[in-house]
């Protein structure tokens, strides 16, 4: 017996990228339509009241629900294999969003110390003057995740690949760890992508993205995206994003359907053109030598990373973000960003244009020296978010840039 074609979830991954969620106004147009109204009207005061109680279908203020927002949320849960799914006003929104929702104080939170470097202030700073205890761990070693997880903890966090250094962290066997106590685990899959890794497949409860990043794909509108089951997103987020207001505007969340109808297609030009640059370049005699079994470029794609099996076995490909340590140190990083020609210094990533950014003095300044270090992330090191450009331009780029790192 055939699947009925007419059901969403039976059709293939393009297909759902271009038609997924698309509701028609009375005009039937053909591109989503874009909503930017903050309120809607009742046809009587019987109906806003039953609106308002939920009694009746409908929206009642954007800041609650909106359609062309609505459209982005369905099309992002056909896409990543969730439930229900809500959009936020930024990636940082989402990630707030989805931890701040279901913590109280005497909560614990274990997470993987290579995140983000606006997490690590949330996870490391704000949630303890909440009251809830944090714990930050090597997200390589599961000895570290197993002594760390106990049955106070509610949430595991991880991001996988991680910024900026790209280490890989095992999903399956976290989450079964997490499972056993009993707490749900997050993952911030922004790196990956969810073209090319799904989390929920391997076990997590929640995932999260920066939609600001490859959703978009062309740098420029701010959003954000949480999924997960239809009970923690009814029960839990949605409450807490109506009250405190991170909502997505309508005119975003319509940038962001028209990114994901080319997704797959971009992210496969992505893929590609990031391997090739990353094997032009692994030799290049500016990029320092390896530092122990870690080797001066980082991508996990190529064998010599060293996560590559598992980057191999939960990631259908390697991404787009590659990470090289060039020799110099900061002065040599510098000479490197100053001597490009091409690639734009940027701190954003995903774009169609080939960004790279020094995180220690950027994205990660933050942090003290020394935990700077403890993660790998050394004055020598730049993140580069490969994009869309003929990478034969891109090499001659990267390598004119990096003669002069030395």
């Amino acid at each position: 017996m055939s699947k009925d074609s007419t059901d969403p979830r039976n059709w293939q991954l393009a297909t759902r990228l271009v038609r997924g969620g698309t509701r028609r106004s009375e005009h039937g147009e053909t591109s989503e339509a874009i909503f930017m109204t903050s309120g809607f009207r009742y046809d009587s005061a019987e109906a806003a009241e039953a609106r308002f109680r939920n009694e009746q279908p409908g929206f009642v203020y954007s800041r609650f629900g909106n359609p062309t927002v609505e459209m982005f949320e369905q099309r992002m849960t056909l896409l990543e294999g969730a439930e229900a799914a809500r959009a936020t006003a930024s990636g940082m929104a989402a990630v707030n969003a989805a931890l701040m929702c279901q913590l109280k104080a005497g909560d614990e939170v274990v997470s993987s110390r290579a995140v983000f470097g606006s997490i690590a202030y949330i996870i490391g700073d704000l949630l303890p003057r909440f009251g809830v205890k944090t714990t930050m761990v090597d997200g390589t070693d599961l000895a570290q995740w197993q002594a760390a997880i106990g049955p106070r903890t509610r949430v595991v966090f991880l991001e996988t690949p991680s910024n900026p250094t790209l280490e890989v962290l095992d999903i399956a066997a976290v989450a079964a760890l997490a499972r056993k106590a009993g707490a749900r685990v997050v993952v911030d899959n922004v790196f990956a992508t969810p073209v090319l890794q799904k989390p929920l497949e391997l076990g997590a409860d929640i995932v999260v993205y920066s939609a600001t990043k490859h959703i978009d794909g062309q740098g420029r509108c701010l959003g954000g995206v949480v999924l997960g089951s239809q009970a923690f997103i009814a029960d839990e987020l949605t409450p807490y994003l109506r009250h405190t207001g991170p909502a997505l505007s309508p005119f975003n969340a319509w940038v962001m359907l028209k990114g994901l109808e080319t997704l797959e297609l971009r992210v496969a030009r992505h893929v590609e053109n990031a391997a090739r640059l990353a094997d032009a370049l692994a030799g290049h005699p500016g990029i320092a030598a390896p530092a122990g079994r870690v080797p001066g470029l980082l991508y996990p794609g190529r064998p010599d990373h060293p996560q590559h099996d598992l980057a191999m076995r939960q990631m259908t490909a390697g991404g787009n973000m590659v990470a090289f340590r060039a020799k110099g140190g900061k002065a040599g990083a510098f000479r490197v960003l100053n001597a490009l020609k091409l690639v734009d210094i940027s701190n954003n990533l995903g774009d169609s244009k080939s960004l790279v950014t020094h995180p220690a003095t950027t994205t990660h300044q933050r942090l003290t020296a020394e935990e700077r270090a403890h993660l790998g992330i050394g004055d020598d090191l730049l993140r580069l978010s490969v994009g869309l450009e003929d990478v034969r331009d891109l090499i001659a780029d990267l390598s004119q840039a990096l003669d002069k790192a030395g």
